[in-house]
């Protein structure tokens, strides 16, 4: 799964966006899962990087839905 940047988050459609989203959710659920098994992922620096694409995505929402809702 890639990482997306804050102007690639803004050119995703809202239902590429919550796809997206899904799909980093489960990449980070099992690399959450390994660390927990005791096991060491293969690029710990990519859990940091998917939480922060996650938070970006979701900012992007709200920004959107807070546009929708004064328009």
């Amino acid at each position: 799964m890639a990482i997306f940047r804050s102007r690639e988050v803004v050119q995703l459609s809202d239902v590429e966006l919550s796809e997206q989203m899904d799909k980093l959710r489960m990449e980070l659920i099992q690399y959450r899962g390994k660390v927990s098994a005791g096991g060491a992922p293969e690029n710990p620096g990519r859990i940091r990087e998917i939480k922060r694409t996650i938070a970006r995505m979701m900012t992007e929402q709200t920004k959107r839905k807070q546009g929708n809702e004064s328009a």
